[in-house]
């Protein structure tokens, strides 16, 4: 479950992502399988070849896009999160987040 984010943001994103751009998406998240996290990062791109570069480029592996909609994306959590957003200078969504630390 997806929630701390405007709709506004949820377009943008979809957006950015359908152009082929490799778009940044944090929210709080809650999912059993994952009890120690609070907040997920979905990076999408609508360019499967663009994204799987990004992933490698990053240390993680493509084969973990989830590619089954129309917004592909990987889902970042943890440590990986807080580097990634860092390295992409996405200081906003690590403060805003809690993850600023």
């Amino acid at each position: 479950m997806a929630f701390g984010i405007k709709r506004k943001e949820m377009e943008e994103w979809k957006s950015a992502v359908a152009r082929g751009e490799i778009a940044f998406l944090t929210h709080y998240w809650i999912d059993p399988r994952f009890p120690d996290m609070r907040t997920v990062t979905k990076v999408g791109c609508s360019d499967m070849e663009k994204l799987s570069r990004w992933c490698l480029d990053n240390g993680l592996n493509p084969r973990y896009i989830h590619a089954r909609s129309e917004f592909p994306h990987f889902d970042l959590l943890g440590p990986k999160q807080r580097e990634v957003l860092r390295k992409a200078n996405m200081q906003d969504q690590l403060e805003r987040f809690g993850m600023a630390e």
